[in-house]
Protein backbone atom coordinates (compact mmCIF):
# COMPACT_ATOMS: atom_id res chain seq x y z
CA UNK A 1 0.00 0.00 0.00
CA UNK A 2 1.29 3.47 -0.85
CA UNK A 3 1.61 5.58 2.29
CA UNK A 4 -0.92 8.40 2.49
CA UNK A 5 -0.65 11.53 4.58
CA UNK A 6 -3.62 13.14 6.30
CA UNK A 7 -4.38 15.34 3.32
CA UNK A 8 -4.42 12.37 0.96
CA UNK A 9 -6.52 10.35 3.38
CA UNK A 10 -9.08 13.15 3.53
CA UNK A 11 -9.24 13.16 -0.23
CA UNK A 12 -10.02 9.44 -0.24
CA UNK A 13 -12.82 9.88 2.30
CA UNK A 14 -14.66 12.49 0.27
CA UNK A 15 -14.49 10.78 -3.12
CA UNK A 16 -17.74 9.90 -4.88
CA UNK A 17 -19.40 6.74 -3.64
CA UNK A 18 -18.84 4.90 -6.90
CA UNK A 19 -15.06 5.20 -6.55
CA UNK A 20 -14.89 3.79 -3.03
CA UNK A 21 -14.84 0.38 -1.42
CA UNK A 22 -17.57 -0.81 0.94
CA UNK A 23 -16.05 0.78 4.01
CA UNK A 24 -15.46 4.11 2.33
CA UNK A 25 -19.07 4.13 1.11
CA UNK A 26 -20.22 3.94 4.71
CA UNK A 27 -17.93 6.86 5.53
CA UNK A 28 -19.40 8.91 2.71
CA UNK A 29 -22.94 8.12 3.81
CA UNK A 30 -22.14 9.31 7.34
CA UNK A 31 -20.72 12.56 5.98
CA UNK A 32 -17.21 13.75 5.24
CA UNK A 33 -16.89 15.79 8.47
CA UNK A 34 -17.71 12.75 10.57
CA UNK A 35 -15.39 10.56 8.52
CA UNK A 36 -12.59 13.06 8.99
CA UNK A 37 -13.23 13.12 12.76
CA UNK A 38 -13.01 9.31 12.83
CA UNK A 39 -9.78 9.49 10.84
CA UNK A 40 -8.28 12.06 13.23
CA UNK A 41 -9.31 9.93 16.21
CA UNK A 42 -7.56 6.89 14.82
CA UNK A 43 -4.46 8.94 14.08
CA UNK A 44 -4.51 10.42 17.61
CA UNK A 45 -4.73 6.98 19.24
CA UNK A 46 -2.09 5.30 17.07
CA UNK A 47 0.00 8.52 17.14
CA UNK A 48 0.57 8.34 13.41
CA UNK A 49 2.67 11.32 12.40
CA UNK A 50 0.81 14.10 10.63
CA UNK A 51 3.27 14.50 7.77
CA UNK A 52 4.52 11.76 5.50
CA UNK A 53 3.45 8.78 7.64
CA UNK A 54 0.69 6.33 6.74
CA UNK A 55 -2.85 7.36 7.53
CA UNK A 56 -5.48 4.91 8.69
CA UNK A 57 -6.07 2.19 6.09
CA UNK A 58 -9.50 0.93 5.33
CA UNK A 59 -10.23 -2.78 5.48
CA UNK A 60 -7.59 -4.50 3.36
CA UNK A 61 -7.84 -7.82 1.51
CA UNK A 62 -4.66 -9.05 3.23
CA UNK A 63 -3.34 -8.08 6.68
CA UNK A 64 -0.25 -5.97 6.84
CA UNK A 65 2.80 -6.98 8.85
CA UNK A 66 3.05 -5.39 12.30
CA UNK A 67 5.66 -2.69 12.78
CA UNK A 68 9.16 -3.60 13.85
CA UNK A 69 10.20 -3.45 17.48
CA UNK A 70 10.64 0.03 18.86
CA UNK A 71 14.17 1.38 18.97
CA UNK A 72 15.58 3.66 21.61
CA UNK A 73 15.40 7.33 20.58
CA UNK A 74 18.56 9.13 19.63
CA UNK A 75 20.11 11.29 22.36
CA UNK A 76 18.39 14.65 22.61
CA UNK A 77 15.48 13.60 20.39
CA UNK A 78 12.06 14.35 21.88
CA UNK A 79 9.35 11.94 20.74
CA UNK A 80 5.60 12.34 20.89
CA UNK A 81 3.71 10.15 23.38
CA UNK A 82 3.46 6.56 22.21
CA UNK A 83 0.20 5.42 20.74
CA UNK A 84 -1.74 2.18 20.83
CA UNK A 85 -1.89 -0.28 17.99
CA UNK A 86 -0.69 0.28 14.46
CA UNK A 87 -2.35 1.16 11.19
CA UNK A 88 -3.41 -2.43 10.56
CA UNK A 89 -5.12 -2.73 13.97
CA UNK A 90 -8.16 -0.75 12.89
CA UNK A 91 -11.43 -1.41 11.10
CA UNK A 92 -13.92 1.37 10.40
CA UNK A 93 -17.66 1.47 9.80
CA UNK A 94 -18.04 -2.01 11.27
CA UNK A 95 -21.61 -3.39 11.05
CA UNK A 96 -23.06 -4.95 14.18
CA UNK A 97 -26.10 -6.98 13.12
CA UNK A 98 -29.13 -7.08 15.40
CA UNK A 99 -32.12 -9.44 15.22
CA UNK A 100 -34.46 -6.54 14.47
CA UNK A 101 -32.48 -5.45 11.42
CA UNK A 102 -34.51 -5.48 8.23
CA UNK A 103 -33.17 -6.97 5.05
CA UNK A 104 -29.95 -8.03 6.72
CA UNK A 105 -28.90 -4.42 7.29
CA UNK A 106 -26.80 -3.60 10.34
CA UNK A 107 -28.66 -2.47 13.41
CA UNK A 108 -25.71 -0.26 14.34
CA UNK A 109 -22.34 0.56 12.85
CA UNK A 110 -19.31 1.08 15.04
CA UNK A 111 -17.29 4.06 13.83
CA UNK A 112 -14.06 2.15 14.46
CA UNK A 113 -12.81 -0.99 16.15
CA UNK A 114 -9.28 -1.28 17.54
CA UNK A 115 -7.58 -4.63 18.16
CA UNK A 116 -4.30 -4.05 19.98
CA UNK A 117 -3.65 -6.96 22.36
CA UNK A 118 -0.05 -5.80 22.80
CA UNK A 119 -1.49 -2.68 24.47
CA UNK A 120 -3.96 -4.64 26.62
CA UNK A 121 -6.82 -4.06 24.18
CA UNK A 122 -7.97 -7.29 22.51
CA UNK A 123 -10.91 -5.22 21.21
CA UNK A 124 -12.09 -1.63 21.71
CA UNK A 125 -15.17 -0.16 20.03
CA UNK A 126 -14.85 3.54 19.24
CA UNK A 127 -17.67 6.02 18.62
CA UNK A 128 -16.92 9.59 17.53
CA UNK A 129 -19.40 12.30 18.51
CA UNK A 130 -19.22 15.64 16.70
CA UNK A 131 -21.74 17.13 19.18
CA UNK A 132 -24.24 17.78 16.38
CA UNK A 133 -26.93 15.22 17.11
CA UNK A 134 -28.86 15.17 20.36
CA UNK A 135 -27.58 13.26 23.37
CA UNK A 136 -30.52 10.86 23.04
CA UNK A 137 -29.22 9.64 19.66
CA UNK A 138 -25.79 8.89 21.10
CA UNK A 139 -27.31 7.14 24.13
CA UNK A 140 -29.50 5.02 21.85
CA UNK A 141 -26.42 3.92 19.92
CA UNK A 142 -24.78 2.77 23.16
CA UNK A 143 -27.90 0.78 23.99
CA UNK A 144 -27.70 -0.90 20.58
CA UNK A 145 -24.14 -1.90 21.40
CA UNK A 146 -25.45 -3.57 24.55
CA UNK A 147 -28.13 -5.42 22.57
CA UNK A 148 -25.50 -6.66 20.14
CA UNK A 149 -23.16 -7.83 22.91
CA UNK A 150 -26.05 -9.74 24.51
CA UNK A 151 -26.70 -11.80 21.38
CA UNK A 152 -25.78 -15.44 21.71
CA UNK A 153 -25.34 -18.27 19.22
CA UNK A 154 -25.00 -22.01 19.64
CA UNK A 155 -21.86 -23.82 18.66
CA UNK A 156 -21.85 -27.36 17.18
CA UNK A 157 -21.73 -28.80 20.71
CA UNK A 158 -24.98 -27.06 21.62
CA UNK A 159 -23.58 -24.57 24.14
CA UNK A 160 -24.23 -20.85 23.78
CA UNK A 161 -21.59 -18.15 23.42
CA UNK A 162 -21.76 -14.42 22.59
CA UNK A 163 -21.95 -13.59 18.90
CA UNK A 164 -19.22 -10.97 19.17
CA UNK A 165 -16.80 -13.70 20.26
CA UNK A 166 -17.06 -15.23 16.79
CA UNK A 167 -15.29 -12.12 15.42
CA UNK A 168 -13.19 -10.82 18.29
CA UNK A 169 -11.10 -12.37 21.08
CA UNK A 170 -12.11 -12.29 24.70
CA UNK A 171 -11.28 -9.13 26.61
CA UNK A 172 -9.92 -10.96 29.65
CA UNK A 173 -12.25 -8.92 31.87
CA UNK A 174 -15.72 -9.41 33.25
CA UNK A 175 -18.49 -8.01 31.12
CA UNK A 176 -18.87 -6.89 27.53
CA UNK A 177 -16.14 -5.28 25.39
CA UNK A 178 -15.33 -1.65 26.22
CA UNK A 179 -16.81 1.21 24.21
CA UNK A 180 -15.22 4.65 24.12
CA UNK A 181 -16.98 7.80 22.99
CA UNK A 182 -14.61 10.43 21.58
CA UNK A 183 -16.21 13.87 21.79
CA UNK A 184 -15.12 16.22 19.03
CA UNK A 185 -16.63 19.53 20.05
CA UNK A 186 -14.43 21.74 17.88
CA UNK A 187 -15.64 25.33 17.94
CA UNK A 188 -19.31 24.30 18.04
CA UNK A 189 -19.51 23.54 21.76
CA UNK A 190 -17.92 25.36 24.67
CA UNK A 191 -16.29 23.63 27.67
CA UNK A 192 -19.36 23.90 29.93
CA UNK A 193 -21.75 22.75 27.19
CA UNK A 194 -19.46 19.79 26.46
CA UNK A 195 -19.38 18.89 30.15
CA UNK A 196 -23.18 19.06 30.30
CA UNK A 197 -23.43 16.84 27.22
CA UNK A 198 -21.14 14.22 28.79
CA UNK A 199 -23.19 14.23 32.00
CA UNK A 200 -26.42 13.89 30.04
CA UNK A 201 -25.13 10.94 28.00
CA UNK A 202 -23.78 9.31 31.17
CA UNK A 203 -27.17 9.55 32.88
CA UNK A 204 -29.06 8.32 29.81
CA UNK A 205 -26.77 5.27 29.52
CA UNK A 206 -26.66 4.35 33.22
CA UNK A 207 -28.37 1.02 32.53
CA UNK A 208 -25.63 0.26 29.98
CA UNK A 209 -22.51 0.81 32.10
CA UNK A 210 -23.66 0.40 35.73
CA UNK A 211 -23.26 -3.03 37.26
CA UNK A 212 -25.63 -4.82 39.63
CA UNK A 213 -24.96 -4.58 43.35
CA UNK A 214 -24.74 -7.75 45.44
CA UNK A 215 -24.69 -7.50 49.22
CA UNK A 216 -22.26 -10.09 50.53
CA UNK A 217 -21.76 -8.95 54.13
CA UNK A 218 -18.51 -8.75 56.00
CA UNK A 219 -18.16 -12.51 56.35
CA UNK A 220 -17.21 -14.60 59.39
CA UNK A 221 -19.89 -13.02 61.56
CA UNK A 222 -18.64 -9.48 61.04
CA UNK A 223 -21.00 -6.67 61.89
CA UNK A 224 -19.92 -4.39 59.01
CA UNK A 225 -21.81 -4.62 55.73
CA UNK A 226 -20.01 -5.04 52.44
CA UNK A 227 -20.76 -6.07 48.88
CA UNK A 228 -19.65 -5.82 45.28
CA UNK A 229 -20.84 -4.89 41.80
CA UNK A 230 -21.19 -7.48 39.07
CA UNK A 231 -20.33 -6.33 35.53
CA UNK A 232 -21.20 -9.47 33.60
CA UNK A 233 -23.94 -7.60 31.70
CA UNK A 234 -22.37 -4.14 31.61
CA UNK A 235 -20.32 -2.24 29.05
CA UNK A 236 -17.24 -0.38 30.27
CA UNK A 237 -18.26 2.99 28.78
CA UNK A 238 -15.41 5.49 28.50
CA UNK A 239 -15.39 9.16 27.51
CA UNK A 240 -12.56 11.25 26.12
CA UNK A 241 -12.09 14.15 23.74
CA UNK A 242 -10.23 14.37 20.48
CA UNK A 243 -8.30 17.35 21.82
CA UNK A 244 -7.05 15.37 24.83
CA UNK A 245 -5.97 12.46 22.63
CA UNK A 246 -4.14 14.75 20.22
CA UNK A 247 -2.45 16.70 23.01
CA UNK A 248 -1.50 14.03 25.57
CA UNK A 249 -1.83 10.73 23.74
CA UNK A 250 -3.83 7.63 24.70
CA UNK A 251 -1.41 6.34 27.35
CA UNK A 252 -2.03 9.19 29.78
CA UNK A 253 -4.97 9.99 32.06
CA UNK A 254 -7.35 11.09 29.28
CA UNK A 255 -10.10 8.49 29.86
CA UNK A 256 -13.23 9.02 31.93
CA UNK A 257 -14.90 5.73 32.91
CA UNK A 258 -18.60 6.18 33.66
CA UNK A 259 -18.98 5.33 37.31
CA UNK A 260 -15.36 6.05 38.32
CA UNK A 261 -15.62 9.83 38.56
CA UNK A 262 -12.10 10.88 37.53
CA UNK A 263 -9.70 11.01 34.60
CA UNK A 264 -7.57 7.86 34.48
CA UNK A 265 -5.18 5.93 32.31
CA UNK A 266 -6.80 3.33 30.10
CA UNK A 267 -5.61 0.46 32.32
CA UNK A 268 -7.13 2.02 35.43
CA UNK A 269 -10.29 3.02 33.59
CA UNK A 270 -10.92 -0.54 32.41
CA UNK A 271 -10.36 -1.99 35.90
CA UNK A 272 -13.27 -2.70 38.25
CA UNK A 273 -12.14 -1.74 41.77
CA UNK A 274 -15.51 -2.64 43.28
CA UNK A 275 -16.14 -6.03 41.66
CA UNK A 276 -16.28 -9.50 43.22
CA UNK A 277 -12.50 -9.94 43.15
CA UNK A 278 -12.04 -6.71 45.09
CA UNK A 279 -14.65 -7.79 47.65
CA UNK A 280 -12.99 -11.19 47.98
CA UNK A 281 -9.63 -9.51 48.61
CA UNK A 282 -11.22 -7.34 51.32
CA UNK A 283 -12.90 -10.36 52.86
CA UNK A 284 -9.63 -12.27 52.88
CA UNK A 285 -7.97 -9.32 54.60
CA UNK A 286 -10.71 -9.31 57.22
CA UNK A 287 -10.33 -13.04 57.72
CA UNK A 288 -6.56 -12.75 58.17
CA UNK A 289 -7.03 -9.90 60.64
CA UNK A 290 -9.51 -11.93 62.69
CA UNK A 291 -7.21 -14.94 62.65
CA UNK A 292 -4.33 -12.77 63.86
CA UNK A 293 -6.45 -11.28 66.65
CA UNK A 294 -7.65 -14.74 67.68
CA UNK A 295 -4.08 -16.10 67.69
CA UNK A 296 -2.88 -13.12 69.74
CA UNK A 297 -5.68 -13.70 72.26
CA UNK A 298 -4.78 -17.39 72.56
CA UNK A 299 -1.15 -16.45 73.16
CA UNK A 300 -2.16 -14.02 75.89
CA UNK A 301 -4.32 -16.67 77.53
CA UNK A 302 -1.49 -19.23 77.37
CA UNK A 303 0.95 -16.74 78.93
CA UNK A 304 -1.56 -15.99 81.70
CA UNK A 305 -2.07 -19.69 82.44
CA UNK A 306 1.70 -20.23 82.55
CA UNK A 307 2.08 -17.32 84.96
CA UNK A 308 -0.61 -18.77 87.21
CA UNK A 309 1.07 -22.19 87.16
CA UNK A 310 4.40 -20.71 88.30
CA UNK A 311 2.96 -18.75 91.22
CA UNK A 312 2.92 -20.62 94.62
CA UNK A 313 -0.39 -21.47 96.20
CA UNK A 314 -1.43 -18.89 98.80
CA UNK A 315 -1.16 -19.79 102.50
CA UNK A 316 -4.50 -20.82 103.96
CA UNK A 317 -5.93 -18.24 106.31
CA UNK A 318 -6.03 -19.32 109.98
CA UNK A 319 -9.42 -20.28 111.28
CA UNK A 320 -10.89 -17.67 113.57
CA UNK A 321 -10.35 -18.42 117.26
CA UNK A 322 -13.53 -19.68 118.95
CA UNK A 323 -14.91 -17.65 121.83
CA UNK A 324 -14.51 -19.34 125.24
CA UNK A 325 -17.24 -19.97 127.69
CA UNK A 326 -16.77 -17.85 130.83
CA UNK A 327 -17.74 -20.68 133.11
CA UNK A 328 -16.00 -23.76 131.69
CA UNK A 329 -13.52 -22.09 129.35
CA UNK A 330 -14.65 -24.41 126.56
CA UNK A 331 -15.87 -23.29 123.15
CA UNK A 332 -19.00 -21.23 123.45
CA UNK A 333 -20.61 -23.34 120.74
CA UNK A 334 -20.44 -26.39 122.95
CA UNK A 335 -19.04 -29.85 122.28
CA UNK A 336 -19.80 -31.62 119.00
CA UNK A 337 -22.98 -33.67 119.03
CA UNK A 338 -24.60 -31.68 121.82
CA UNK A 339 -28.34 -31.39 121.34
CA UNK A 340 -29.15 -27.71 121.39
CA UNK A 341 -32.89 -28.22 121.30
CA UNK A 342 -33.27 -28.20 125.10
CA UNK A 343 -30.54 -25.63 125.87
CA UNK A 344 -31.57 -22.18 127.07
CA UNK A 345 -31.22 -19.30 124.62
CA UNK A 346 -27.75 -18.00 123.87
CA UNK A 347 -26.46 -15.34 126.13
CA UNK A 348 -23.09 -14.75 124.39
CA UNK A 349 -21.15 -15.78 127.52
CA UNK A 350 -21.79 -19.48 128.16
CA UNK A 351 -21.84 -22.67 126.19
CA UNK A 352 -25.11 -24.63 125.93
CA UNK A 353 -24.08 -27.01 128.75
CA UNK A 354 -23.28 -24.22 131.15
CA UNK A 355 -26.41 -22.33 130.23
CA UNK A 356 -28.40 -25.49 131.05
CA UNK A 357 -26.62 -25.92 134.41
CA UNK A 358 -27.10 -22.30 135.36
CA UNK A 359 -30.72 -22.45 134.37
CA UNK A 360 -31.32 -25.53 136.54
CA UNK A 361 -29.69 -24.06 139.74
CA UNK A 362 -32.00 -22.87 142.49
CA UNK A 363 -32.25 -19.10 142.50
CA UNK A 364 -31.02 -17.10 145.44
CA UNK A 365 -33.39 -14.92 147.46
CA UNK A 366 -32.28 -11.86 145.53
CA UNK A 367 -32.69 -13.67 142.17
CA UNK A 368 -36.09 -14.91 143.23
CA UNK A 369 -37.13 -11.36 144.10
CA UNK A 370 -35.45 -9.40 141.37
CA UNK A 371 -34.89 -12.07 138.73
CA UNK A 372 -31.74 -13.45 137.21
CA UNK A 373 -29.38 -10.96 135.62
CA UNK A 374 -26.69 -11.83 133.19
CA UNK A 375 -23.17 -11.23 134.27
CA UNK A 376 -21.26 -8.47 132.66
CA UNK A 377 -17.64 -8.78 131.76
Amino acid sequence: MTPLGLDAAAEVLVRPVGEMGGTARGAARSGAPHAMAVNETVVAITRTARHGDPAVPRQQPAPMAPPAAEQAPAPGLVLEPRGMGWVGSWSTEVPLNLPTSRGGRAGVRADAVLQAPEAGLPVLFVEVDNCIESADVLAAKCEKHLRYFRLKSKNPLGSESPVWRTQYPTTGREGHPPVVVVFNSGTRTGPQALKNRMNTVMELTRSVWSGSYHGAGGGYGAEERDGYYGYADAIPLLFTTLERLQTSGPRTAVWWRCGHGQWETLTDALANPDDHDAWYARDEQRRRQRDEEREQQHQEWAAERERWAQEPDPEPEPAPEATQCERCKGPITGPLGYDLEFAPPQDGQHCPSCRTDLHQQYPTLRQAVFGRRSRSK
